[in-house]
């Protein structure tokens, strides 16, 4: 077994530069089509599918979207394997198997039991115990969803909770998209499209993949295959899946060009290669079943590789913060770092919002959230930091959720403290990363959420019990100003 990774096409363009936590480099930009090959002259000059590839390599195309779409959503790429996937249809005798080691993914929407009409809350999820050896796709624990995969419409919300690598295993969703947020211990992520060579003097074993930390994201789309190593031990996180549509940039407005999550800001694999012809262990996820192939050589073969279908990464802390300089809220939107599209325009299926370290300068304004119903269902969960104004064990790899159109808000004592400070610029969560999936879709509680984990809770209901009824303690000043308006007092019945 032996690899190759990229080393003209990185150095050749712009790319990130690499650190002792991150030892690889990426190719910049949102949405690009970019090329990239593990050894020069692998990529076809003037086409994607010559009559014969260099090294005898195998051209495959990849489709993310109709090939009739538009030019700005059609997302596609070519690989050049040194085996081609087929193979792993027809060498092994007993083909596909039904992979059954997880009990609480969504399995057909079978794990999805009730609607709740008002609020959840889930103190910090359980890393499996050391006795117990689960991987990142044994780890995979549904929350919360909506829709169905086979029709293209919905999402899933996830946790994963895992605490050794995946070894000779890879994990292909053929179900939608995938946006992982780890909150603790960084993933080491192989995908098809390469390791992302690193540059620094480190033992050639360390040089592999994509990494991400806490405080980074990482889209991986559907039907591409990766790996999960985990470098720092025991790691917990939250995944959102979606159904049929694709991540993309909100739009900016009256912004400009330039804003919230900055395109030049995500980051791309370069391709590299392993040339391993050994058992190796395929998990395809499929209409929410899970199936085992097994097949005798590595999915990480892709030489080269050119397209916009490419999975990506994105450090949250680079995100543009925008907001009030004078007075009053702008809508939520001006946290959205990326979006997807429903089936009904103008109406996201899901907006990804994150609230992080920012300058508060409103004045005469009441600067927490203020008390809403909205149209969309909130899930909302904490990277890093303290968030003000949740209620009790809202804390780093917990979660909470508010159904459609609950009134939910800030508690009292941050209501009355928000009411009588000196309001001067402030900077807020400081030191603080927290997050929301918002879709404008219902979503279904887990069994999993709802009964197994031991840490669900009620928003403590204390919070809000200063909330009183304070209107009729100014009746006398409401009628004296009724009176000077030459307008009849105000009577209030006993």
């Amino acid at each position: 077994m032996g690899s190759a990774a990229s080393g003209a096409t990185a150095k050749g363009a712009y790319a990130t530069e690499a650190t002792k936590e991150d030892p690889y480099i990426y190719q910049p930009g949102f949405g690009n089509r970019f090329a990239s090959e593990a050894l020069p002259g692998v990529l076809p000059v003037g086409q994607n599918s010559p009559q014969r590839v260099k090294y005898d390599l195998y051209a495959e195309g990849l489709t993310g979207a109709s090939f009739v779409a538009p030019r700005a959503e059609n997302l596609s790429a070519y690989v050049s394997n040194i085996l081609h996937l087929c193979l792993s249809l027809i060498i092994f005798e007993d083909g596909y198997t039904a992979f059954d080691h997880l009990s609480h993914t969504e399995a057909s929407r079978d794990c999805l039991i009730t609607q709740i009409p008002t609020q959840l809350a889930w103190r910090p999820f359980d890393l499996p115990p050391d006795s117990e050896k689960v991987d990142f796709v044994q780890g995979l624990k549904t929350v919360a969803g909506n829709g169905d995969p086979t029709l293209h419409e919905g999402l899933a919300i996830h946790m994963y909770l895992a605490n050794t690598s995946m070894g000779k295993k890879a994990f292909c969703n053929n179900d939608g998209d995938i946006l992982i947020l780890p909150q603790q211990g960084r993933l080491d992520i192989q995908t098809e499209f390469g390791r992302t060579w690193g540059v620094l003097n480190l033992p050639m074993m360390a040089l592999r993949r994509m990494m991400v930390r806490s405080g980074e994201l990482c889209v991986i789309q559907r039907g591409m295959k990766f790996k999960v190593v985990l470098p720092d031990g025991p790691s917990r996180g939250y995944i959102q899946e979606i159904y049929g549509q694709h991540y993309v940039l909100p739009e900016l407005g009256p912004l400009g060009g330039y804003g919230l999550a900055n395109a030049r800001d995500f980051e791309h694999p370069v391709a590299s290669f392993d040339i391993d012809q050994s058992p190796w262990e395929i998990i395809y996820k499929v209409g929410g079943q899970l199936h085992l192939c097994n097949q005798d050589h590595t999915p990480f073969d892709v030489v080269a590789w050119t397209g916009n279908y490419v999975p990506y990464k994105y450090a949250l802390e680079k995100f543009i913060n925008v907001g009030s300089i004078s007075k009053d809220h702008i809508d939520p939107s001006i946290f959205c770092v990326l979006t997807a599209k429903s089936k009904q325009p103008n109406v996201p299926l899901c907006d990804f919002l994150i609230f992080s370290p920012r300058w508060d300068v409103a004045t005469d304004t009441f600067r927490p959230p203020y008390y809403h119903r909205n149209s969309s269902t909130e899930f909302m969960g904490l990277i890093y930091g303290v968030y003000e104004g949740r209620s009790d064990g809202f804390q780093p790899g917990g979660a909470s959720y508010e159904t459609g159109f609950c009134p939910h808000g800030v508690s009292y004592e941050e209501w009355k403290k928000a009411t009588e400070d000196e309001l001067k610029p402030v900077r807020v969560a400081e030191g603080t990363m927290a997050f929301m999936f918002e879709t404008s879709m219902m979503l279904t509680i887990s069994d999993w959420a709802l009964k197994r984990t031991g840490k669900l809770h009620e928003h403590e209901p204390g919070m809000w019990d200063g909330l009183k009824g304070r209107f009729t303690e100014h009746i006398d000043e409401i009628n004296k100003d009724l009176k000077a308006k030459g307008l009849p007092p105000l009577g209030v019945s006993k």
